[in-house]
């Protein structure tokens, strides 16, 4: 109780107040413009954190780590444009409410999601840093590749309808992850001798054209016909309690999902926003209407998402190993102000500890306050005529696809992914599957090479590791359940017969 008073005390001055608003909404901006994400907000204030005090700079760090997160979501929903890759998940349902005039409606859904998903895994970093720490050395990279195949359902569970194209198009994203330089050999792999390519294809020029592009292109090809009805809410709202008690079970299960995918170092909240977004997409009562405008998609992917920030920190504090590139920044400025990381810190600074508790819990509140004030702003873009829209989306899409490494190859991969991504729109491909299949190729390539080379090429010796055994198993059982339902049903004499149900219609 006296570390916590003193945390507490730590954080009640001008300076660190200050420092956690500006970061936090510095941290929302950098969000909304695609391409730079939490890595370039925090590099771009890292110099100004060496002439500032301890806690003052880590409220400055976390505050836009916090708001970069979110903000993302917010071009997601307005324009169909993710700022960040993990945003990617939010538009999938957050767009399609804005364009039925519901703008209002979905960024009070993704506010109010972020706002709960990181509390929530906050109160996981106060309850469980250690000990989920510890549990996460667990997972060598046979546990990797394991939970990344776990993850894969992701694509099928999206791809509900249309799985075949589901499943080719999860397939040419993971492919497209693998171009560039082999991180085991070092060998060039598909670049056809262009050395520009060899640094592979970044996540953000294909999520800008993908979406933000292609959603031009079509509606070019529809002569400017609007995509967004004109009669849309100005403004924020929040959806009432009997909107969000049926989704309290979701919402609890989605910050699961993010706060403990959090914690395992090298995955990060794109991951887990997809996973999340999968998990509802199976289990959700709406889940017929996700990918439709559903705001159980929203929940799903902005409360998964933003329990990341939290929970990364976990092995970072603990044990002074980061969990993403981002946490690896923080790292080293914590040990640039003297803060050394790991199972020390929880007894010989325990105060700067529950500092960090604290800061973490007023980014969140003003990440909200953020959201719900600028809301007004955000809105209002939707009113601006077509082809000015148009313009300034491409112009703002380019920018950040150019952005991210300033090299001009992005700028031409954007297109061609706009291009790509308009063909599939009117092909019926989803681009859903693409996105995640880009996100978990590396994760699963990389691991499945090195668990091949721990266990001398042995692939059975995978299921010697209890870990990686469960996730198997959990990985067998939500592919099989519809099926095995399905034959529960019609052993009991429940599930209609095709054949009768098509007399039936005639």
């Amino acid at each position: 109780m006296d570390a916590a008073l003193l945390g507490l005390d730590l954080i009640l001055n001008w300076q660190v107040l200050l420092a956690v608003t500006l970061g936090t909404a510095l941290g929302v901006a950098v969000g909304v413009l695609p391409g730079l994400g939490s890595v370039v907000g925090i590099t771009m204030v890292l110099p100004f954190t060496l002439t500032m005090g301890q806690i003052p700079a880590i409220a400055l760090l976390l505050g836009i780590y916090c708001g970069s997160v979110y903000g993302g979501s917010i071009t997601a929903i307005v324009i169909n444009t993710p700022g960040t890759p993990q945003a990617a998940a939010t538009a999938l349902d957050g767009y399609p409410m804005a364009a039925r005039g519901e703008a209002d409606l979905a960024l009070g859904w993704a506010t109010a999601a972020s706002l709960a998903g990181g509390l929530f895994s906050v109160m996981v970093l106060m309850l469980a840093a250690p000990q989920l720490a510890a549990f996460s050395l667990n997972f060598t990279s046979v546990e990797y590749f394991a939970l990344g195949v776990f993850a894969l359902i992701c694509i099928a569970q999206v791809s509900r309808g249309s799985l075949l194209k589901g499943l080719l198009s999860g397939a040419i994203g993971m492919f497209i992850a693998t171009i560039g330089v082999d991180q085991v050999t070092g060998d060039m792999r598909f670049t056809f001798g262009n050395f520009q390519l060899s640094a592979g294809i970044s996540l953000i020029p294909a999520i800008v054209g993908l979406f933000a592009l292609s959603e031009m292109f079509v509606r070019v090809s529809e002569r400017y016909a609007p995509a967004i009805q004109t009669d849309f809410r100005i403004g924020f709202k929040i959806p009432g309690w009997r909107e969000w008690r049926p989704r309290l079970l979701l919402l609890f299960k989605s910050c699961t999902i993010g706060s403990f995918i959090g914690a395992l170092p090298g995955t990060g909240a794109a991951t887990s926003a997809f996973i999340s977004y999968a998990e509802a997409k199976r289990s959700s009562p709406n889940r017929a209407r996700i990918g439709k405008g559903e705001p159980d998609g929203i929940v799903s992917a902005e409360s998964a998402n933003n329990a990341v920030t939290g929970s990364a920190l976990v092995p970072t504090l603990a044990l002074g190993i980061p969990g993403d590139p981002v946490t690896a920044v923080m790292l080293g400025t914590l040990v640039v102000q003297g803060i050394t990381p790991g199972p020390r810190l929880f007894t010989d600074q325990l105060d700067i500890v529950y500092a960090i508790f604290l800061i973490l819990i007023a980014a969140n509140l003003i990440m909200f306050a953020v959201g719900a004030l600028g809301a007004q702003a955000f809105t209002r873009i939707l009113r601006v005529p077509q082809g000015l829209l148009m313009t300034g989306v491409v112009v703002i899409a380019l920018l950040g696809a150019y952005g991210v490494r300033g090299n001009p190859l992005d700028l031409i991969i954007a297109l061609a992914a706009g291009v790509v991504g308009f063909v599939m729109r009117k092909t019926g491909f989803p681009i859903a599957p693409m996105v995640i299949g880009m996100v978990l190729s590396p994760m699963i390539e990389n691991a499945l090479r090195q668990s091949l080379l721990l266990t001398r090429g042995d692939f059975w010796a995978f299921f010697d590791r209890p870990i990686a055994l469960g996730l198997f198993v959990l990985t067998a059982f939500v592919l099989l359940w519809p099926l095995l339902g399905l034959a529960w049903r019609r052993l009991r004499g429940t599930a209609p017969d095709p054949k009768s149900q098509a007399r039936g219609e005639e």
